[in-house]
């Protein structure tokens, strides 16, 4: 990108007839143009990588010629790569080969990002750490995902579960004396956002500066921004946060309920939504009932009161529960299972989940749904564009667009350098 800052100030302000015109064409998105090298496996670093293709960057995946592990894993893993892998090319490298990490630094020449998230210093011993890169190109941004930002504990070998133990989540998802780690890759997909974001405010200022930079972004720390609320309730109050299983609610009616079919969320958080609640279920006495009077109140009073809602509300089925809090208005939400979302009639009406093809294993080939990154751009979601690749499927086109003939790309195959 050679853009101004002048020509970027009056693309953002394009006049209502340009924005209609701009409408009326094919849809470009806003990081066509950009191509984005990134050396990364399991969830951080590809999600950053995702994050960037679907907003239109070119995401070239470099695999070890056998092929990223996280293809393969069985389990809780078996989603990671076709979830945060689409909208990517992929070419297989062998970067202990000469020839092969001869390429990869081709490919980062000519990279506006760089992304990786490999154990410290695992990179430079291939010369293709930040330091090495940004000599060949100034104008390259650098986007490390690592357990920790530099400091005591940047050696340290990090997963999710670790810093949501070491850093206070795990303490405040489970029951007191249990920790429990959050039920998805929290930090991963979250840290590979903020690597995402850093890389827009690189990108951006690279267009005032004309250089790049290192941008780098940790599990640990991700870790901490989000029990920060829970640091600052300490700092304020004097009260160390309880467990949520065990915390002391801001809101009376704050709860789920096991009714006669099932498990439903239920919320009145204001003095309106209480009235709101008792009117719409007939319950009068508890509407007059002083005790009852202010949400604060409520809180005080609320091991009675929710004991009360409990009995009058289990004769309820999950389905009138949820017609009749949607129908005035209130907060509610059946428990679901993960499994079930691919029914769910908001994400089936709205698009928010798109087709993607199976890279590998036993279904390879097959299609299945995937949820989409969740936001809209000009009225519409970020889709699929390539499914997610197998193994080197765009080694040879990209190696054409790196200058190698038919015969060079054969020696290539042959000296086993790429797949």
């Amino acid at each position: 990108m050679n853009t101004s800052t002048a020509a970027a100030h009056a693309a953002l302000s394009d006049t209502a007839e340009g924005a209609a015109s701009a409408r009326a064409a094919p849809r470009r998105l806003p990081l066509d143009g950009i191509r984005v090298v990134e050396f990364t496996h399991m969830v951080m670093g590809p999600t950053c990588g995702m994050v960037l293709a679907d907003m239109g960057a070119e995401v070239i995946k470099v695999e070890p010629i056998d092929g990223d592990r996280t293809r393969h894993l069985l389990g809780a893993g078996a989603g990671f790569f076709p979830m945060f892998n689409r909208n990517k090319k992929s070419i297989a490298l062998d970067l202990r080969s000469p020839a092969g990490l001869e390429v990869a630094h081709k490919l980062c020449g000519t990279a506006d990002v760089v992304a990786e998230n490999f154990r410290p210093g695992a990179m430079a011993k291939y010369g293709l750490d930040h330091a090495a890169l940004s000599k060949v190109n100034p104008r390259v941004v650098y986007v490390s995902h690592k357990g920790f930002l530099p400091g005591p504990y940047q050696h340290r070998t990090a997963l999710d579960e670790v810093v949501q133990m070491m850093g206070g989540l795990a303490y405040m998802t489970g029951r007191p004396g249990d920790p429990l780690r959050a039920g998805t890759s929290v930090n991963d997909i979250m840290g590979g956002m903020f690597g995402a974001i850093g890389a827009l405010g690189a990108l951006m200022q690279r267009m005032q500066t004309g250089v790049g930079q290192e941008v780098q972004s940790a599990l640990f720390e991700n870790n901490v921004f989000l029990v920060g609320q829970h640091m600052l309730q300490y700092a304020i109050t004097g009260q160390a946060a309880a467990p949520m299983p065990e915390r002391i609610s801001a809101w009376a009616v704050y709860d789920v309920f096991t009714v006669r079919d099932g498990q439903v969320f239920l919320a009145a958080v204001s003095d309106a939504q209480w009235t709101t609640f008792c009117n719409a279920f007939g319950y009068a006495d508890l509407l007059a009932e002083p005790a009852y009077a202010t949400n604060n109140a409520r809180v005080v009073a609320r091991p009675a009161l929710l004991a009360t809602l409990r009995r009058r509300l289990a004769d309820h089925t999950v389905a009138e529960l949820s017609a009749t809090f949607e129908r005035h208005g209130l907060p509610f939400a059946p428990i679901a299972r993960p499994e079930e979302l691919f029914d769910d009639p908001h994400l089936r009406a709205t698009g928010g989940l798109a087709d993607i093809r199976l890279p590998d294993g036993p279904h390879a080939g097959d299609i299945a749904q995937a949820a989409l990154f969740p936001i809209t751009m000009a009225g519409e979601r970020l889709g699929v564009r390539l499914h997610p690749p197998t193994l080197g499927e765009h080694t040879r086109e990209l190696l054409q667009g790196l200058g190698y003939d038919a015969d060079g790309i054969a020696a290539l195959h042959a000296a086993a350098a790429v797949a």
